[in-house]
């Protein structure tokens, strides 16, 4: 018996016209994909705030500025030798090898007191930002969340205290405040072992001038968080939480607070910048750090009166004055480029 073909031959067709084609495959059940889904992801993450914040050129300097001032603060001063921090008869004088930024009028090293203003004055602002922050962020989120008259109340006492001049309410709070608080701050810790605790009142003027920034500078974010709050509590999700019996507490921490990050972060980055320049125009004048500790606002006093027609000490003003500016810039920048990764009009 003769095999069977694999295959069936094709049917002639009637009229001597091209053979019938067999049966057609059918089409696959899964597609392959296309090759342009391929980079979806790597588009996607490219396209994050994360990957548009590093890609600003602006942000990538001001980190590098900040980390170097930042690591000089911390660790500049244990890496110096312990004489910089001692006068010597060495007044006076210029740049050179031996001290890199000159001496002051006590012939203490001019770098060293740098690295410790910077200190100081980075101390404050941080401080005073994260007092606002928390201030600001919960009045804000109160106020727009409950709404009505208690959110007309709140924002009315917000711009009576805005009508204040900032720099005079903290000129008189730390005059009533500083003597009170020094006497309890000493009472507190004189039975401590500790030599860091007994050490505090001596910054009790700089602790009261923290507070003090930190009380005037929360009601910019108050104001923004505010209005953010009034736009998101409207919401889908806000109303879904509500509907399903969550409490006050739990909607503002877990579905409001969270959406308001970026705007929070990128407003605290510009915070930072304004308590430092508030704190060196108070230490300017005088009314903010004590002279006996050198913040950046102190060091440009003494850089100023160091100035004058018969011998100019330019190194004592220069520097401070260009490390401090150097600071605020890239705080500034670094702000601004936050604002740019987090735009929703960006994405």
């Amino acid at each position: 018996m003769d095999a069977l073909p694999d295959k069936a031959a094709p049917v002639p067709a009637v009229g001597g016209s091209a053979p019938l084609a067999g049966p057609s495959p059918p089409p696959p059940t899964n597609p392959p994909p296309s090759p342009a889904a391929a980079p979806a992801p790597a588009m996607r993450a490219a396209s994050s705030p994360l990957a548009r914040f590093w890609r600003n050129p602006a942000v990538k300097i001001a980190v590098l500025i900040l980390a170097l001032v930042g690591g000089s603060a911390l660790f500049g001063p244990l890496l110096m030798p312990a004489r910089y921090q001692s006068p010597t008869p060495l007044q006076l004088a210029p740049p050179s090898f031996a001290h890199w930024l000159g001496t002051d009028l006590n012939g203490r090293d001019q770098l060293y007191r740098v690295f410790i203003g910077a200190r100081i004055s980075l101390a404050v602002g941080l401080a005073g930002a994260l007092i606002s922050f928390f201030i600001g962020t919960t009045y804000g989120l109160v106020s727009g969340y409950v709404g009505g008259r208690t959110d007309a109340v709140m924002m009315r006492a917000v711009d009576v205290i805005y009508s204040i001049p900032r720099l005079i309410f903290i000129i008189i709070l730390i005059n009533i405040v500083e003597q009170p608080f020094h006497a309890w701050l000493q009472g507190k810790v004189a039975a401590s072992s500790s030599e860091a605790l007994r050490s505090l009142p001596g910054y009790s003027k700089t602790l009261i001038l923290i507070l003090s920034l930190g009380l005037v500078e929360w009601l910019t974010m108050a104001r923004i968080v505010r209005g953010q709050t009034l736009v998101l509590k409207n919401l889908q999700f806000v109303t879904a939480a509500r509907s399903l019996g969550q409490t006050h507490r739990k909607i503002l921490t877990r579905h409001l607070l969270p959406n308001l990050t970026g705007i929070i972060a990128v407003y605290l980055t510009l915070t930072i910048p304004a308590v430092i320049l508030d704190e060196s125009f108070l230490s300017y004048l005088g009314l903010g750090v004590d002279a006996s500790q050198a913040s950046w606002g102190t060091l440009l006093s003494d850089g100023a009166q160091a100035v004058n027609p018969i011998k100019s000490s330019w190194w004592l003003l220069v520097f401070p004055a260009a490390v401090m500016s150097g600071t605020l810039l890239a705080l500034n920048f670094l702000g601004d480029g936050l604002r740019d990764a987090l735009d929703p009009r960006g994405k």
